[in-house]
């Protein structure tokens, strides 16, 4: 076996790196198998201990793979949970779809979290918060207000099975929550969409923004992830019929996360099996 030739800038240890990523995406190992050890892979390639050592090492800091003391090299497969960020609703809804609940999920309620992780066999907690702040740049243009003026802030840090799952900030102008319960720093039954309601403010549509970027020392202490590993950042505004309602930005470990979009009729998605769940070798026993 040897290494793609690649750019001459490139190191050889990043060119097995990227060896082994394709390794890894085409299904050669696998989360229940330890992989090979380094004297096997310097085997393989023909190259000496350390190149293998630095190319293990890019992939340990990108998240894919993870050593455990006493057992060997084994891919980091956290349990990814499909989160069905938007989808319509069928006439016949197939159980256990990710695209498929009681209702859409236009406005992200916290009860869609609850049955995705329950229909995963997962523990979902929420710590919330309640905070006033100087409005982003970002954030006031999506609002229509000038940056810097005094908006609330709803945050939700989500833990599944106490691991660190997501962060959901809901960002209302100050004039639409105040006097409301939305300014209390509790959760509210029925999620802040039912006071939306009562106020008149009831969410229709929305557009949905996401980008990739790393995380920020705050967040990486947070989340508990490898040095490599990006966020998804999921930016919904939402709207009624007279403007925008509120900004939401949730952020995900791009490991352990996948947001799921459906369009359309999805009546034959019912004929489909359901994939099966990913094992991370780290809370099993592996030999």
């Amino acid at each position: 076996m040897t290494i793609p030739r690649g750019t001459a800038q490139s190191p050889k240890y990043q060119r097995l790196a990227a060896d082994l990523r394709r390794r890894i995406a085409e299904g050669e190992f696998t989360a229940q198998a330890a992989l090979p050890v380094e004297s096997e892979l310097e085997r393989q390639y023909g190259v000496a201990r350390n190149t293998v050592r630095l190319a293990v090492d890019v992939l340990v800091n990108e998240g894919r793979l993870v050593r455990l003391q006493g057992k060997g090299t084994y891919l980091r497969e956290h349990p990814v949970l499909d989160h069905r960020a938007y989808g319509p609703t069928p006439a016949a809804p197939a159980p256990r779809d990710p695209l498929v609940g009681p209702r859409d999920c236009l406005a992200v309620p916290t009860a869609v979290y609850l049955g995705e992780a329950a229909d995963a066999g997962r523990e979902l907690t929420v710590d919330f918060e309640m905070m006033i702040v100087r409005a982003r740049v970002d954030i006031a243009e999506r609002l229509g207000l000038r940056p810097g003026e005094a908006i609330v802030v709803r945050r939700q840090l989500r833990l599944l099975d106490r691991e660190p799952y997501s962060i959901e900030e809901s960002h209302y102008r100050a004039g639409l929550a105040a006097g409301t319960p939305l300014m209390e720093p509790d959760q509210i039954d029925g999620g802040d969409e039912a006071v939306l309601g009562l106020l008149g403010r009831t969410e229709i549509g929305a557009v949905d923004h996401l980008v990739a970027r790393m995380p920020g020392p705050e967040e990486a202490q947070w989340f508990q992830g490898g040095p490599g590993v990006p966020l998804m950042v999921q930016t919904r505004v939402t709207y009624d019929r007279r403007g925008p309602v509120r900004v939401i930005e949730t952020r995900y470990s791009a490991d352990r996360s996948r947001l799921v979009y459906g369009v359309g009729d999805l009546a034959a998605r019912a004929l489909l099996p359901a994939p099966a769940a990913p094992v991370d070798p780290a809370r099993a026993d592996a030999p």
